[in-house]
């Protein structure tokens, strides 16, 4: 294998027979990682694991690679996921409001990710236009069939798993623009601050976007604001991870603008890199150290080259970088780093 390979089966002889498999099937990138996925499996039959729980991880597995290599092609453009009501009509003006939103967000070079079902997500897909859509849809014994714009498009995944679906979501998006729904979008919206808040996905730019005179995301606002941070269960400042509008140009100049000079963040060892645009100036390097500094936990922030883990794997190695040792807690403020970047904060 080209590298080392720590998690076996325990017993050799077996391990050198996934080897030989490995190499048999013309596996040569990551070899050691398929290595480690035949390992699971075998280790999961030794351990008499239960056939329903099997059934599980051999679906979900299947609808992850299949999602991945759907995806792959369009690896370069940026994308848009929007949440919504299934259950919107046609003459409400929400459907209207993410039909225009998907027709101008894809003006600006992005494609649009959709849950490929009726209401919200049919009015992403009809803005966007069938190519610039994919479709991730849930397979539900009721309400939820996939939406005949993006049905036979080689871009629509049907999912029988939410987290499968969800992960696909998460993992795809540079942006998100939530509007009116019910309980899935609530905990899809959830789950998205959830993360962000705890550094278990990227910051990105995510938008609640409402139609002139609604109330749906002021009041869902207010209750976060009195409910929970006022108990402290939430800080005020986490609300720096969403932008609330009613104005289509607002809410795209929100996505775009995001990044104008950031492009995006990896961790490297102890330390998180910020890769950019553009070069920032001794000017703005030494305004990030005077103002940021509350969230660095030792040194300063650094220009730096691409790390041997970037180069190895081919990761933007050729935008310019910035990094310093982050404490892995203040993701508000981190936000508000990036918005400085981008010249915005």
């Amino acid at each position: 294998m080209s590298r080392v390979a720590h998690y076996r089966t325990g017993h050799d002889e077996i391990d050198a027979q996934i080897v030989e498999l490995v190499e048999a099937a013309g596996v040569t990138d990551n070899d050691d990682l398929v290595f480690e996925l035949i390992v699971s499996a075998v280790r999961m039959g030794r351990d008499d694991a239960d056939r329903g729980d099997l059934k599980l991880v051999n679906a979900a597995l299947k609808e992850l690679r299949y999602s991945f290599l759907v995806f792959e092609p369009y690896v370069g453009v940026p994308k848009v996921s929007i949440f919504g009501s299934a259950r919107t009509t046609r003459e409400d003006p929400a459907y209207q409001l993410a039909h225009d939103f998907a027709q101008r967000i894809v003006t600006h070079d992005w494609m649009v990710i959709t849950g490929a079902g009726p209401g919200i997500m049919e009015a992403g897909i009809a803005g966007a236009g069938t190519d610039r859509s994919f479709g991730v849809n849930i397979v539900l014994p009721f309400e939820q069939d996939a939406t005949p714009l993006i049905v036979g498009d080689p871009k629509l995944i049907n999912y029988r798993y939410f987290f499968t679906r969800k992960l696909t979501f998460m993992k795809e998006s540079q942006a998100f623009v939530l509007l009116p729904g019910g309980f899935g979008t609530m905990d899809e919206g959830f789950e998205l601050f959830t993360l962000m808040q705890t550094g278990r996905t990227p910051i990105v730019p995510v938008v609640l976007l409402d139609e002139p005179g609604s109330t749906y995301w002021r009041s869902w606002l207010e209750f976060v604001r009195t409910e929970l941070g006022g108990r402290g269960l939430v800080s005020d400042d986490d609300l720096c991870l969403v932008r609330l509008t009613q104005d289509l140009d607002e809410a795209v100049e929100e996505i775009c603008a995001f990044y104008s000079t950031y492009h995006s963040m990896r961790l490297v060892g102890r330390r998180l890199v910020l890769r950019l645009t553009r070069e920032l100036t001794d000017d703005e390097m030494a305004g990030l150290d005077r103002d940021f500094a509350d969230i660095v936990t030792s040194g300063r922030f650094e220009r730096v080259s691409a790390s041997p883990s970037e180069v190895e794997d081919d990761d933007v190695v050729d935008l310019p970088r910035i990094a310093f040792r982050f404490d892995r807690s203040s993701y508000n403020r981190l936000r508000r780093l990036i918005d400085r970047l981008n010249g915005r904060g």
